[in-house]
């Protein structure tokens, strides 16, 4: 779940910073979170529900 919200907010930063040149921070606080759901993935590593 977290793996997929990382490859989602990644994607939306890259589209943002490339493609609408967003120069505010909000663009980049996408960029934070994803990482941040990237470490917590692995953090709690795989379930087996």
């Amino acid at each position: 779940m977290f793996l997929f919200i990382f490859l989602i907010l990644l994607v939306l930063w890259f589209l943002g910073f490339l493609a609408f040149h967003v120069t505010t921070g909000l663009i980049h606080l996408l960029l934070v979170v994803a990482v941040i759901a990237l470490i917590i993935h692995f953090a709690r590593g795989r379930s087996t529900v």
